[in-house]
C-alpha cells in the first residue's frame, strides 16, 4: 500500500513531467551520463525496481510481488498516456494520426524504420536517414503528402503552437522508451526458488505455482513493454505530422499571392522566414531529449510535403513572371538551407526534393519549343498533370499554342492523345 501511494505521488507531483535539460544540450543515451528521463517516470521506475528486489529476497511471495510490479507499471503507463493527451488536446495532428488510412501509410513509409532504429542497430543492421526510397516508398510518401495537403486550409488554432508542449512530447517519447527497456529487463529477471534443501520437499507445490506465476507475469511485462514502446512511437508520429502541418500552414500563404513583380528577390518571403525560424528553434530545444535518428524522423517529413506544396501551388497562380519565379526559388533555397542546418538532416534527400522544385519553376522561363525538348529528355521527372500546370499559368511574353497540352501528352503517353 505504501509503495502504491509513493508511485502515485511521484507521478502526481508538479515536477513529474517538467523538462529539466537546457536548450541546445546534447542527448545522452544513459542515465549515468545524464539521460533526461522525466522525473515522474524515473521515480516510478526506481520504486518499481526496489519492489522487484523483494521478489528476489522473498521468493515465496514472488508471484504477489510481481503482480504489484505489473500494477505499478500499468499506472505509470496510464499517467504517461494522460500527459500525452493533455499535450495534444485539440490538435489536428493527434486526430490525423488516428485516421486508419494515414496511420497505415505512416507504417509503410520508409522513414518508419527510424522508429525501430535502436532495435535494428542491435541486430547489426544499418539505419540511414535517406531511405531506402524505392518506387513503392515514393508512392506511399506522395499519397501521404496529398492526404495532408487535402486538409488545407489549416488554421493556427489547429496547431500545437506552444513549443513547451512539443518538447514535452519529445521528452515523453524517450522516457517511454526508457520504461519499455526497463520493463523488458524486469521481465527477464528470474526469482530464486524458495526454501533450503530440507524445506524444498514441503514447498514443491509452491515452487511450481511461483514458476508458473512468474512466467505469466514475465509475459505480462513483455506486453507492457510493447505498450510503452507503442505510446512512444505515437508521440513521435504526432510530432512528425505536426511539423508537416506547420509547414503546410505557412506555405499555404502562397495561395492567392501575385508573383508578377518588378523587383528581384534578395530575401525569402515572410512566411518562409517564420517557418525556418520555427524549425530551427524546435530542433534546438528537442536536441537534448531525443537521439539524432528520432529527430530525423520528427523533422524528416517537412522536406517532402513542402516540395509537394510548392509544386501544387502553381495550380493556384493566375500569372507569374521571371522575377516572381526567382522569388519562389529564393523561398525554396531558404527552406533547403534551414533543413540542411538541422543536426540530423539528410543533405542528399533535401537536394533531390527541393532541387526538383526549382527545376520545375525554372521551366516556366522556357519558350514552348524548348519546354517540349525538355519534356522529351526528362519525361519521367514530372507527371503529365505537373507538366500541364506549367502550360496553364500565364507567363508574360510566353506564347503557348492551343494544342500544347496534347503535344505534351503525346510525348508522355503515346497513343492516348
Amino acid at each position: 500500500m505504501d509503495y502504491r501511494t509513493r508511485v502515485a505521488d511521484a507521478l502526481a507531483s508538479p515536477s513529474a513531467f517538467r523538462l529539466k535539460a537546457h536548450p541546445g544540450a546534447v542527448y545522452e543515451s544513459s542515465l549515468e551520463r545524464g539521460r533526461p528521463v522525466l522525473q515522474g517516470p524515473l521515480a516510478a521506475n526506481k520504486l518499481i525496481t526496489e519492489v522487484l528486489g523483494w521478489a528476489q529476497a522473498m521468493p515465496m511471495y514472488a508471484g504477489e510481488i510481481l503482480e504489484l510490479v505489473q500494477t505499478l507499471l500499468e499506472r505509470t503507463l496510464e499517467r504517461c498516456r494522460a500527459a500525452y493527451t493533455e499535450a495534444v488536446l485539440g490538435s489536428l495532428s493527434s486526430s490525423v494520426i488516428g485516421r486508419p488510412d494515414i496511420f497505415n501509410l505512416m507504417k509503410q513509409e520508409p522513414a518508419n524504420t527510424l522508429l525501430d532504429a535502436p532495435y535494428l542497430l542491435q541486430l547489426g543492421q544499418k539505419v540511414t536517414v535517406d531511405g531506402p526510397y524505392d518506387v513503392e516508398g515514393l508512392e506511399v510518401e506522395m499519397e501521404l503528402n496529398n492526404l495532408l495537403l487535402s486538409l488545407r486550409p489549416i488554421k493556427q488554432e489547429q496547431l500545437i503552437m506552444d513549443n513547451h508542449k512539443l518538447v514535452l512530447l519529445a521528452a515523453l517519447s524517450d522516457s517511454l522508451d526508457f520504461l519499455s527497456e526497463s520493463a523488458q529487463q524486469l521481465g527477464q529477471q528470474k526469482p530464486t526458488a524458495p526454501g533450503s534443501p530440507m524445506k524444498r520437499k514441503s514447498s514443491m507445490h509452491r515452487v511450481h505455482h511461483h514458476r508458473r506465476t512468474s512466467s505469466v507475469l514475465t509475459a505480462g511485462l513483455g506486453i507492457l513493454a510493447e505498450k510503452y514502446s507503442s505510446l512512444s512511437a505515437e508521440c513521435l508520429r504526432t510530432l512528425r505530422v505536426e511539423m508537416q502541418l506547420e509547414a503546410i500552414y505557412h506555405l499555404q500563404s502562397m495561395t492567392g499571392r501575385v508573383y508578377v513583380t518588378d523587383q528581384d528577390a534578395e530575401e525569402p518571403e515572410d512566411f518562409i522566414v517564420s517557418l525556418t525560424t520555427q524549425i530551427a528553434r524546435r530542433d534546438e530545444e528537442m536536441a537534448a531529449y531525443v537521439p539524432p535518428l528520432k529527430r530525423s524522423y520528427i523533422f524528416g517529413g517537412i522536406c517532402s510535403v513542402s516540395a509537394t506544396a510548392f509544386i501544387k501551388a502553381l495550380n493556384e497562380m493566375d500569372s507569374v513572371n521571371m522575377l516572381g519565379i526567382r522569388q519562389i526559388c529564393r523561398n525554396c533555397i531558404a527552406l533547403q538551407q534551414a533543413l540542411a542546418s538541422l543536426a540530423a538532416s539528410s543533405g542528399q534527400f533535401l537536394e533531390e526534393r527541393l532541387d526538383r522544385v526549382r527545376t520545375y519553376f525554372e521551366c516556366l522561363n522556357l519558350p514552348f519549343e524548348a519546354l517540349i525538348a525538355f519534356v522529351t529528355e526528362h519525361d519521367a521527372l514530372f507527371s503529365f498533370s505537373e507538366y500541364s500546370s506549367l502550360l496553364k499559368v500565364n507567363v508574360p511574353g510566353r506564347e503557348v499554342p492551343g494544342d500544347a497540352v496534347q503535344r505534351i501528352g503525346r510525348i508522355l503517353a503515346p497513343g492516348k492523345f
